[in-house]
C-alpha cells in the first residue's frame, strides 16, 4: 500500500488473498466462510471481526460493503480516491443509525423477500424508540447491490452507527447474525447472532431489536422497541404475501403494479381476515394508486370499509394507524378526524418518516400549513434517499404554495416531478402554483399533462372529492381550472 510492511493474521491473510484474487466482483459472505474455513464449521461473527482489523490496517475503503450480499477489495482499483457526490449531512442530536439490507444466505433466491422483511420490520421497532435516530429502511434499501464505504454512507445518511447482517435458514430454524459498526471508524462494536423457527420470525425480530438498542444506547428501556400487541398474523403464508406485496405498494410504478399488490394483499385476507398489516397496506395502496390519477376517488373508496376495520383493530401500530387515516381524510372526506387519527400515530412513532409524511398530507388538507411543511421536512431527512421522494416533496410543495412561498413551491415542486413524473399530484400542484404565480401558460401545459393522466378531471368533480376544503384552495382551484382549460 504504501511501502510499510504490516503484520496480519493467518486468517486475515486469507481472507484478503482470496478478495486479491476475485478483485474485480462482490464476494459473498457464505463464499468467504467456505473458502477461508475449509474444513471448519465457523460462525459469522469470526469474518467480520477479522474484516473490521483488516479495514483498520488498510483504510475504510480498502474493503467495501455490498449490502445483502458480501464485500469487495475495492483498494486496487482505486475506490478510496473518488470524490464523494454529496454533501455529508451532520449528525443528530440523538444516537442516529442505519440499517443496511441484510445477506440472503438461506441459499435460495426466493426468499430474498422474507429477508428484506425482517430488515424492514427491524427499523419499525428501532424507529419507536424515541432516543435514537433510525433512517428509513425505503432510504437504506437503494444501497442494496453497491459496493458502498461504511464511513461514506454515514456521511451520507448523517448517523454515527450502522448496523450489517445476514439471515440463514435450516428448514424452518431461523438464524440472524449481527454486528454493529462504528461508521466513522468502521469498528464493530458489538455482534450477536439470534436463533429461533420461522413461525416465531416476530418474536425473534423484536430480540434482535433490544439488543441493538441496548448497544446504540445504553440507559434506552428495551421494551419500548417491542410490539405493542401479539404476532400480527398466526398464518405464515398471509405474512409472506404481505412480503411480497409490500415493496410493490412503497414503490408503485403504474396501474399494472396496482392490480398487482391488490391480489397479492387480497389473498392474504383470504387467508387471516384480521391481518392489520395486510389491511394497512390495501388503504396505503388504495391512496397512492389515486394520488397518482391511476384511479379515481370513486375508487379508492373502496378500502375505506377496510380503514374502518383498521381502526377498530390497530393494535397501536403506528403505520397501521397513519395509513388508514390517511385514506379516511384523502378519500372519505374525514379530514379533521384524519388528522387526530394521524396525531395518535405520530405519538406512537415520531421517527418513522412515512408516519410523518401522512401526516404532512392531513394536517395540509385542513390549513395547518406549518405543521405540514415541518413534517414533510423530517420525513426527507430521515429518509434521505428514498424512493418515494417525489411523493414526499409533491406534498411539501403544496404546503409551501397554501403558505404564499412561491417560488420554493415551484422549485420544490418541479424536483417532484423530476423524482416521480407518473405523480398526477405533482401535475396537478404545478398547475395550481403556476397559475398563482401569474405564469398562466406554463400552468397550461400542467392542466393538459393531467388531463391526458387522469381524463375524467373536471372543475366540479374535482371541487367535490378534492381533500382540501379550505377557502383559500377552494377559491384557488375555481379560477385555475377555469383560466387552464379544466372543463366544468
Amino acid at each position: 500500500m504504501d511501502g510499510v510492511q504490516r503484520k496480519v493474521g493467518a486468517r486475515a491473510f486469507d481472507i484478503l488473498a482470496y478478495l486479491y484474487e476475485n478483485a474485480g466482483r462482490v464476494v459473498s459472505k457464505d463464499e468467504l466462510l467456505r473458502k477461508v474455513w475449509t474444513d471448519l464449521t465457523v460462525e459469522e461473527g469470526n469474518l467480520t471481526v477479522h474484516i473490521s482489523a483488516l479495514r483498520k490496517l488498510m483504510g475504510h475503503g480498502a474493503i467495501a460493503t455490498v449490502p445483502g450480499v458480501g464485500y469487495q477489495l475495492t483498494l486496487p482499483q482505486g475506490a478510496m480516491t473518488e470524490p464523494r457526490r454529496f454533501d455529508p449531512l451532520p449528525l443528530p442530536d440523538k444516537p442516529s443509525l442505519a440499517v443496511l439490507p441484510f445477506a440472503n444466505l438461506t441459499g435460495d433466491p426466493g426468499q430474498e423477500h422474507l429477508v428484506d422483511g425482517i430488515v424492514s420490520n427491524l427499523v419499525a421497532a428501532l424507529s419507536r424508540i424515541s432516543t435514537i435516530f433510525v433512517i428509513s429502511a425505503s432510504s437504506t434499501f437503494t444501497l442494496k447491490g453497491r459496493v458502498i464505504d461504511l464511513r461514506e454512507v454515514g456521511m451520507q445518511l448523517g448517523v454515527r452507527y450502522i448496523l450489517e447482517g445476514s439471515v440463514q435458514q435450516f428448514n424452518d430454524r431461523l438464524r440472524i447474525n449481527t454486528q454493529l459498526v462504528d461508521a466513522m471508524t468502521s469498528h464493530t462494536i458489538w455482534s450477536d447472532r439470534f436463533n429461533g423457527n420461522l413461525p416465531d420470525i416476530f418474536e425473534l425480530q423484536d430480540d434482535v431489536a433490544d439488543h441493538v438498542a441496548a448497544a446504540v444506547e445504553p440507559n434506552v428501556r428495551n421494551s419500548e422497541s417491542m410490539r405493542a400487541s401479539t404476532k400480527p398474523t398466526e398464518d405464515i403464508r398471509a405474512y409472506d404475501l404481505c412480503l411480497k406485496a409490500a415493496p410493490k405498494v412503497y414503490r408503485l410504478a403504474d396501474r399494472e403494479q396496482f392490480l398487482y399488490s391488490k391480489d397479492l394483499l387480497e389473498r392474504a385476507l383470504e387467508l387471516d381476515p384480521h391481518y392489520v398489516d395486510a389491511k394497512a397496506l390495501m388503504c396505503r395502496l388504495y391512496g397512492w394508486a389515486c394520488g397518482a390519477r391511476w384511479i379515481t376517488f370513486e375508487e379508492a373508496r373502496a378500502g375505506l370499509s377496510l380503514a374502518e376495520e383498521v381502526l377498530k383493530d390497530h393494535r397501536n401500530d403506528p403505520l397501521a394507524l397513519a395509513f388508514a387515516g390517511t385514506l379516511i381524510a384523502y378519500v372519505g372526506g374525514q379530514q379533521e378526524r384524519g388528522v387526530k387519527i394521524l396525531q395518535q400515530a405520530y405519538k406512537l412513532n415520531p421517527n418513522s418518516s412515512a408516519v410523518l409524511t401522512q401526516s404532512g398530507f392531513c394536517n395540509h388538507y385542513v390549513g395547518n400549513t406549518d405543521t405540514a411543511i415541518s413534517h414533510f421536512e423530517r420525513s426527507i431527512r430521515l429518509n434521505p434517499l428514498d424512493p418515494n421522494i417525489g411523493h414526499v416533496r409533491s406534498g411539501l410543495g403544496g404546503a409551501l404554495l397554501m403558505a404564499g412561498r412561491i417560488e420554493e413551491s415551484i422549485a420544490t415542486l418541479k424536483q417532484a416531478h423530476a423524482d416521480a413524473p407518473e405523480f398526477g399530484t405533482t401535475l396537478l400542484h404545478l398547475m395550481l402554483v403556476y397559475w398563482k404565480a401569474g405564469r398562466t401558460d406554463e400552468a397550461q401545459v400542467y392542466a393538459a399533462r393531467l388531463l391526458e393522466q387522469a381524463p375524467w378531471t373536471t372543475r366540479s368533480g374535482y371541487l367535490k372529492d378534492s381533500p382540501c376544503q379550505t377557502p383559500e384552495y377552494v377559491s384557488l382551484v375555481r379560477s385555475a381550472f377555469r383560466d387552464c382549460g379544466i372543463p366544468d
